[in-house]
């Protein structure tokens, strides 16, 4: 899970040039998804014997049962986040303004003097 994690926050964070800054994203979700395709993928019941066999053990089905299972956290993780998001927006407005953006955010919305462009 850290080549994918690492893969992610190095490489795609880049590409995309999304904001995640403590990498939440890159090292629990994709870690996560990782984590649950290679269950499906790897399963063994020499391991577990109440489980059952993976992909590589000739069960496919519990690989499609862990993408599915990926798919359905992500359509309701993606559709709570933005409900939260648009409830939020709607009462008290999370987006700053770009004058206090740019004069950066510690110092306009905490009052702290760290990392300003002022100085």
């Amino acid at each position: 899970a850290s080549v994918v994690s690492y893969f992610m926050i190095v490489v795609i964070k880049r590409r995309f040039g999304y904001d995640d800054a403590l990498d939440a994203f890159g090292v629990h979700g994709m870690g996560g998804v990782w984590g649950a395709l290679a269950t499906g993928i790897f399963a063994s019941v020499a391991v577990n014997a109440g489980g059952a066999n993976g992909l590589i053990h000739g069960n496919p089905h519990l690989f499609l049962v862990q993408l599915k299972a990926v798919g359905v956290s992500f359509g309701y993780s993606f559709a709570a986040t933005f409900a939260i998001a648009k409830i939020l927006d709607m009462t008290m407005k999370i987006r700053v303004s770009e004058k206090d953006e740019h004069i950066g955010l510690d110092l306009t919305q905490h009052h702290e003097t760290g990392y300003t462009v002022l100085e």
